[in-house]
This record gives C-alpha cells, sequence and structure tokens, in this order.
C-alpha cells in the first residue's frame, strides 16, 4: 500500500511541476538552498494536513520529512518557517493563482459545469487601521455545482473589485456557461465581455448603474398594471422550511422591449428578473424584491436557480474558510503572502469537496489527511 502511495506521490509532484513550470521563482540564481517546487508542495499538503501559517507548515514538513524524502529531492533538508514565508512573499500573486487554479479549471472542464459565481471576499486580517491599510480583496470564479473555484485575482479594495472581474474572466473558459455576479459586477463592459467569451450572464441591479434599476421597475409596475398584456412573462416560485424558518421565492422573468430605454446598451440583453422573497421567523415577517438582468430566455425556473446558486459561494466557500481555516483570524501583513496562502485554501476547499468516501465536513477530512498518509493523496489524485 505504501509503494501505491508513493507513486501517487510522485505523480502529483509530476503534475505540480507542470502546472508550475511557467511560474518565475523571484529568488537569485544560485543562492538557494531549496528547491521552488520542494517549498511549494511541502506547503500545499500542509494546508491540507490542516497547516494554516507559516510555522505549522515548517512543523508540518518536519514530521513527515522521511516521508516527503521519498518523493522530493529536499537536498538541505526542510526549508524553515520564514523560508516559506519569504518565497510566498515574494510569488507573484497572478501567476501563483493562474498556475495554482489549472487543476481546479481541468476538473471543472470535465464536469461541464453551468453556473459560474463571481464573488469578492475581504481577507479581514490583511489590513492595519491604524496605518490606512485597508483590508485585501479576494475576487474568485466558484463553479456552484462541483464546489471548485476556478480563479481568483486579489485587489487592494473592494472598489477594485470592478477592474479585478474583467481579469478573472480572462482566465476562465466561460464558452456555455451562465456567470452570475452581485450590484458591483453590473457594467456594461463586463457584460459585454461575457458575451465576447461566449458566456451568458445575469447580473444583479442596484443604484449604481444611473436609472437603470429604476427603469427596470418601471417596467414591472406597467406590466402590472396592464396584466402584462402583449409582454412575455414566465414565473416560477419555491419555499422551504426550516430551522425554524419558512421562506418562500418568486421570480418572475420578464422579456424587454426591443424599443424600451437602455436595452440596446447592453450587450445582447433580453430579460429582467425580480425575485421576491417573504421570509416567517417565528412571528416576524419581511419581504425583499431583487431585480436582475441577463441576455438569457426569460424562463424564470432557470434564472431563478442560477441567481440561488451564486448565494452558495457565501455557504460553500466563504463559510468555509472562516470556520475550518479561521482565514478572517490569520493575520498577514504582507499582500502577496497573503493572498498566495489564501489561494492554496481555496485549493484546498474544492479539492476536498471532491472527495466523497468520508461524508463528514472539511475540518475532518484535513484531520483525516494529517493522520493518514494514503487518503491524503486519495483526495490529490484529481490533482494531477
Amino acid at each position: 500500500m505504501e509503494a501505491a502511495t508513493i507513486r501517487a506521490a510522485e505523480g502529483f509532484v509530476s503534475g505540480l511541476a507542470r502546472n508550475f513550470e511557467d511560474l518565475r521563482d523571484p529568488r537569485v540564481v544560485g543562492r538557494c538552498d531549496h528547491l521552488l517546487l520542494d517549498i511549494l508542495t511541502i506547503a500545499i499538503l500542509a494546508v491540507f494536513c490542516g497547516a494554516d501559517d507559516w510555522p505549522e507548515i515548517e512543523e508540518f514538513g518536519e514530521r513527515r520529512e522521511s516521508w516527503l524524502r521519498k518523493f522530493l529531492r529536499l537536498p538541505n533538508g526542510i526549508p524553515s518557517h520564514d523560508t516559506f514565508r519569504r518565497v510566498f512573499e515574494s510569488l507573484n500573486r497572478k501567476e501563483f493563482a493562474k498556475c495554482l487554479f489549472q487543476w481546479t479549471q481541468a476538473l471543472q472542464k470535465a464536469s461541464k459545469d453551468k453556473v459560474i459565481a463571481i464573488d469578492g471576499k475581504a481577507l479581514r486580517a490583511s489590513g492595519n487601521r491604524k496605518r490606512g491599510i485597508s483590508n485585501l480583496h479576494l475576487v474568485t470564479g466558484w463553479a456552484t455545482e462541483t464546489g471548485l473555484t476556478l480563479g481568483q485575482i486579489a485587489c487592494e479594495d473592494k472598489s477594485y473589485e470592478i477592474t479585478a472581474i474583467p481579469e478573472l474572466l480572462e482566465l476562465l473558459d466561460i464558452e456555455g456557461a451562465t456567470v452570475t455576479l452581485d450590484a458591483m459586477g453590473c457594467q456594461r463592459a463586463i457584460a459585454e465581455q461575457i458575451r465576447s467569451q461566449q458566456g451568458n450572464y445575469v447580473l444583479g441591479l442596484k443604484g449604481n448603474q444611473s436609472g437603470l434599476l429604476e427603469e427596470m421597475q418601471k417596467l414591472f409596475e406597467h406590466g402590472i398594471n396592464t396584466d402584462f398584456k402583449g409582454m412575455h412573462k414566465t414565473e416560477y416560485s419555491l419555499s422551504e422550511t426550516g430551522h425554524g424558518r419558512k421562506e418562500c421565492r418568486m421570480c418572475v422573468a420578464l422579456t424587454i422591449p426591443q424599443d424600451y430605454p437602455r436595452q440596446s446598451r447592453w450587450k445582447d440583453l433580453k430579460t429582467v428578473v425580480a425575485i421576491t422573497t417573504e421570509r416567517i421567523v417565528g412571528e416576524q415577517e419581511s419581504w425583499e424584491t431583487r431585480f436582475y438582468i441577463s441576455n438569457l430566455p426569460a424562463k424564470a425556473k432557470k434564472l431563478a436557480e442560477a441567481i440561488r446558486r451564486h448565494g452558495s459561494i457565501e455557504n460553500s466557500q466563504h463559510w468555509i474558510l472562516d470556520v475550518a481555516f479561521q482565514e478572517d483570524r490569520r493575520r498577514q501583513a504582507n499582500r502577496n503572502g497573503a493572498a498566495n496562502l489564501a489561494a492554496v485554501r481555496r485549493l484546498t476547499v474544492s479539492i476536498l469537496r471532491q472527495e466523497k468516501t468520508n461524508k463528514r465536513g472539511i475540518k475532518h477530512k484535513r484531520l483525516t489527511c494529517a493522520w493518514d498518509p494514503d487518503y491524503l493523496i486519495l483526495c490529490l489524485k484529481n490533482a494531477k
């Protein structure tokens, strides 16, 4: 069994080398005690096994050194935690993320995922309020059906997400997929880029596009007042009960008339969607209506499912990162180091979600990886 595990580990390292062959080593040639591939491999394996910072990554390497030597060269032993830190802080974060997520993009192509949610998350321990340094924001592409992170772009502030989204889209293969974005990404240039890459878009509306939300609301009001006469409309509703809460969602999709204001300004714009959510918690009742635009036909069920899946990134990625990895408590002053280690965490979530023999959560899977090298390699077999 050990021989098979070692062969699988060698295959993993070979795959890692292929993915990172274009990654520039920032260190001075001839003055390095450790191989870049060894450093990256140990760090990735350590995070899978529960390590969350540089000292813990070093500790993993020292505890597993005899095992690691069976498939890594390690010419000068295990690097120190300062070496791990300096290397990850020196790596270009865009290049690193691009190489790292080649794995998950290959898995996503094989699974033919249909909805890709793009959303941002702040690294809350990466800023320094006293020094006027804001939290680093990570914009990720999330395959909602498979739970795979497909790409990541780090930006210095939430307002920069608008410029990070086009960069992220360039890294993704979105042909035939539906890309969902909240109101931050509701930009005409972004809609046009998605269509130019042969993808479809569903964009949330708020007041960031002057007058667009009001016009879509007026279109619905006109439809209600005329009983939607001469307008193509579809409806879909879904009710859920659990945890002392009842929730009912009503989705109405309406085809936008070609002569309606702004319709021609948005690339291939066809449909406006209104989702009204009724929540009942105890004796408290609340209502909320949100609007979206899309180039897709006015098929309420399909659009409602895409919008609902967009919300899964909060529970299926962000919540796991905060609870299982304690991401918001991990202080990282260096921006590159914080972004690169965050990318490894997202890869870990993606790959561990693909392993189905262990029915427990991500935290338990990380513990099992630490306890059982065979299970660790089993989780990584899809990452070759």
